[in-house]
């Protein structure tokens, strides 16, 4: 998972962070996998550019791809996210690794004409590419002060338990897809 703080796990223990979970409940299914944490705390698009080939160096088979909310908070333009996850996607795809999109949903506040560009811009990258897009990481878990720790924006040990349990539908069908694709049985 190359991403940001929802990747790295900020403010959870690191057998909580959400790399780590998914790994466990594949396992729990029966599915012999491992997901390796490339997340960066308060790391943007940009930021992702600069570590691609570095976790290229780990030779995944998938990437998934969840960055994108630090550039909403910071109200970066747009246009630039768009960009850089082009520049990640396509890295990505000339080193012949399978991608899944793991999009971000702007904050409410930034008015409608950001917000329609910056939550259409996943979709739009999904689509170039027929990559698998998980519409938004917080599914479930955004603005429930329950499921948040006290900054609102990061999940607690619960809401990544949310986190999985919307997240790994998309995984397992995607691992099952991944599998047909290379002629590999879908359970190890």
């Amino acid at each position: 998972m190359l991403g940001d703080s929802l990747t790295a796990g900020y403010g959870v223990k690191p057998d909580q962070a959400i790399p780590v979970r998914l790994q466990a409940a594949l396992k729990r299914e029966g599915r012999d996998v491992t997901i390796l944490n490339h997340g960066v705390s308060g790391d943007t698009s940009a930021g992702g550019i600069d570590r691609v080939d570095w976790m290229l160096g780990d030779k995944p088979d998938i990437v998934m791809v969840e960055l994108g909310a630090n550039d909403a908070l910071r109200a970066i333009d747009p246009a630039a996210t768009e960009r850089n996850l082009d520049t990640i996607i396509a890295k990505l795809k000339e080193a012949k690794v399978t991608v899944w999109l793991i999009g971000m949903m702007a904050p409410r506040n930034l008015g409608p004409q950001y917000v329609a560009a910056f939550d259409g811009l996943y979709k739009k990258l999904a689509d170039k590419y027929q990559i698998p897009l998980y519409p938004f990481i917080l599914d479930g878990v955004a603005q429930d002060a329950t499921l948040n720790q006290a900054d609102g924006m990061h999940p607690n040990p619960d809401g990544v338990e949310v986190v999985i349990k919307h997240l790994l539908p998309f995984v397992t069908k995607n691992l099952d897809d991944y599998a047909a694709s290379v002629h590999r049985p879908s359970r190890p």
